[in-house]
């Protein structure tokens, strides 16, 4: 028998004495060829350890049914969620997944864009790198018409379909919820504001504060890149100042972790002193201690919605499109805020 890797059809031909075409169409259920001759080739090929060259047959209808994903970090639980909830659609819609993290760069951006175009992807979802500031090397895609989907750091300057929590009502629910605990003087750790989600989160964060008549100090405002080392600064900043606030929303739970570990180093209280909120609801924010209060997204769910997305226009051939899908936040109320 030849090596299980190098079974063609003309071995399984050969071997039933028939002709490669008519083996060929009973491997794809032509209806011209009967149900007996069918199964007699499946046997066989079995029998044989035929394995099939995917790469060939897609290289022909010029399709891969393989979809690229980029991601700034897979250790944040909200993109290994939303990769969960890609995965989970496109293998039950017949597709494959190469996944690249970008890590954050704009550089390694760039590289893991030429490396899905390389490997002929039939469709890109993305989430933007946080230190990319110019996205030319998306049009790689765009100018070729291959369908681009973003999920959560979105780029509006290119025409293509987009997924995001409503970063806006999740920054105007942090803030409103430290308002109802009495809290007064309230700081904000924002993301970098070239990125959407968070320039949404600071602007939701400061209509709450204005309805509710509360003033906004921009010294209270750190625009930081959410890292847990830069939180540490900005606890620092924040809790060492001589009017030091008494609630901080945090653009991210990484930085609300840093808040806390940083407090509880000085012997400062929370939340009597002062309350904390994050964003994202990562498992650690459950279990630490205080428990954290949290706006809660679902990285599965736009993962999910991405997808539906993507192939949507693969499938249909629709093309790319400008169409934005705004999944909701909620609030989950730990004991980080809950001031007596």
């Amino acid at each position: 028998m030849k090596n299980e890797n190098n079974v063609t059809i003309h071995d399984i031909a050969k071997a039933l004495s028939i002709s490669g075409s008519t083996v060929s169409r009973a491997l794809n259920n032509n209806a011209r060829i009967s149900e007996k001759t069918k199964k007699a080739v499946k046997d066989m090929a079995k029998q044989l350890g035929y394995q099939p060259n995917a790469l060939a047959s897609n290289l022909r209808t010029s399709c891969t049914n393989t979809i690229g994903v980029i991601i700034p970090r897979i250790s944040r639980y909200f993109f290994s969620s939303a990769i969960t909830g890609i995965e989970e659609l496109a293998r039950e819609k017949g597709f494959n997944v190469i996944i690249c993290q970008s890590n954050d760069l704009e550089e390694r951006e760039s590289d893991c864009i030429q490396t899905l175009f390389a490997s002929r992807v039939d469709g890109v979802i993305s989430s933007v790198a946080l230190k990319a500031e110019n996205y030319d090397h998306y049009k790689t895609f765009t100018s070729r018409n291959i369908p681009l989907v973003f999920f959560d750091r979105v780029v509006d300057e290119l025409e293509t379909s987009k997924v995001v929590v409503d970063d806006f009502k999740g920054g105007f629910i942090a803030a409103e919820h430290l308002i109802s605990k009495g809290c007064k003087r309230i700081a904000h750790i924002s993301g970098p504001q070239h990125l959407n989600i968070y320039i949404n989160r600071l602007q939701g964060f400061l209509k709450a504060m204005r309805k509710h008549h509360i003033d906004i100090n921009e010294e209270l405002i750190i625009e930081s890149p959410l890292t847990r080392e830069d939180g540490l600064r900005c606890a620092k900043t924040l809790l060492e100042s001589d009017n030091p606030p008494d609630a901080i929303f945090a653009g991210n739970d990484t930085t609300a972790l840093s808040i806390i570990l940083y407090a509880k180093e000085k012997g400062i209280k929370i939340p009597e002193e002062v309350a904390v909120v994050g964003f994202s609801n990562e498992p650690f924010s459950e279990f630490l201690s205080p428990s954290l209060t949290t706006v809660e997204q679902s990285g599965f769910d736009v993962g999910t919605k991405a997808t539906e997305l993507l192939l949507d226009i693969i499938q249909n051939k629709t093309g790319n499109k400008q169409e934005t899908i705004v999944l909701p936040v909620n609030l989950i109320e730990r004991e980080s805020s809950d001031k007596k």
